[in-house]
């Protein structure tokens, strides 16, 4: 058995990423006889954590990947990559069974996942963790999706030609911003506490009517459908209530997303923001926002799609671009809370943390498939391929 577990940290390679998958803090409360902590030169430099603070705090600060290659446990944000500089796979610097952690977006990822089980590694995905208490913690995915949610509006008020709050001033009273929020997880949750923190008139739609009260207590209005219409999907709707067993929106009939775009054609129209941030899990985002809705809107109006990455929830959402149709404004960032390094990395080192106190017994890494947290992150062990099974 060996002296003690390493746990590498490497600096993110992938283009655009400023996080660091432990800070400075996490390291001094990780560091023990036990277990010790190697951290690549620079990881922490684009989150403002420098590598004296990493030594201070009790690693290892070795100068490249290479130095990192007997770890027994890889932290990462980022799922692992192709790297020209190196002339080599991350995880080729791997050792065999060595266990990485972090976001590996399996679905779609066949051929990462094939990678990691033929060197034996054992991979646990972040974004699959159960949402039960015993891993809320851990919860990574909804950390970076608070973050998600605050950035979301910082860039809708950046770009709006108006200003949030109601004024009154020596020149006329200015009126509030109107937004309006689609989806109520959250990332739509913190988009709607930020708009109200910054003074924004909100509504908010959902497709479970169950967090109705969620919006309101944060002082938005939740939009439901008319009388007669909500009567026509009644059925349909109340046998699930709109979500999954796992607290994630449910898929929808093309009978009911028609029905919800007519419902919001009205309330994207008035609105000078819309914020949509639908998502299904493993499947492409729902479409909320036709091209005849945004030509309905004012011009001037913006919309910040965080479902850019699966596809948009609106029609004319370009993934990582920003582009302007019909006068509205469309932005289609990937990756926000790589925008907001500091504190997305210290949300992140306290998830990682917390998940390896459920993961080291007596200083060493234990992969019980059978527990209910390690067995549904657990994509890959023993040299299988265990996501989808």
């Amino acid at each position: 058995m060996p002296e003690h577990t390493v746990i590498a940290v490497p600096r993110e390679s992938a283009p655009g990423e400023t996080r660091v998958a432990l800070t400075p803090d996490t390291v001094r409360r990780l560091v023990s006889d036990d277990v010790q902590l190697r951290v690549e030169g620079g990881a922490g430099l684009r989150a403002s954590f420098s590598d004296d603070a990493y030594r201070e705090a009790g690693a290892l600060v070795v100068d490249g990947p290479e130095g990192l290659e007997d770890a027994d446990v890889w932290l990462r944000v980022q799922p692992p990559r192709d790297r020209e500089d190196l002339g080599r796979h991350e995880i080729d610097l791997m050792r065999e069974g060595a266990v990485t952690l972090g976001f590996l977006r399996p679905a779609g990822g066949e051929e990462l996942l094939d990678r990691l089980a033929q060197r034996r590694i054992t991979a646990l995905a972040l974004e699959l963790l159960p949402r039960i208490t015993r891993a809320q913690r851990m919860d990574a995915l909804s950390a970076m999706s608070t973050v998600a949610g605050y950035k979301a509006v910082v860039i809708a008020a950046d770009t709006l030609g108006k200003i949030f709050p109601l004024l009154m001033t020596a020149a006329g009273t200015l009126a509030p911003a109107q937004v309006l929020v689609l989806g109520a997880g959250v990332a739509g949750l913190q988009a709607i506490a930020t708009a109200r923190r910054l003074g924004a008139v909100v509504e908010a739609f959902d497709v479970r009517p169950a967090v109705k009260e969620q919006i309101e207590s944060l002082g938005a209005t939740f939009v439901e459908a008319e009388e007669e219409a909500a009567e026509e999907e009644e059925g349909a709707r109340e046998a699930a209530g709109g979500e999954t067993a796992a607290g994630y929106a449910e898929q929808l009939s093309e009978r009911e997303q028609e029905a919800d775009r007519r419902l919001l054609a009205r309330h994207v129209a008035k609105a000078d923001v819309v914020i949509t941030t639908a998502l299904v899990p493993g499947k492409p985002a729902p479409l909320l926002i036709t091209e005849d809705m945004v030509r309905g809107m004012r011009p001037g109006s913006t919309i910040v799609d965080l479902a850019a990455e699966a596809g948009g929830n609106c029609e004319l959402t370009r993934e990582g671009e920003t582009v302007e149709r019909h006068g509205v404004v469309i932005h289609g960032p990937v990756d926000l809370p790589a925008r907001v390094p500091v504190h997305a990395s210290q949300m992140y080192s306290k998830n990682l943390q917390a998940l390896l106190g459920h993961l080291l017994v007596d200083g060493e890494i234990r992969i019980d498939l059978d527990d209910e947290i390690t067995g549904a992150i657990c994509v890959t062990h023993a040299g299988e391929v265990r996501y989808g099974r």
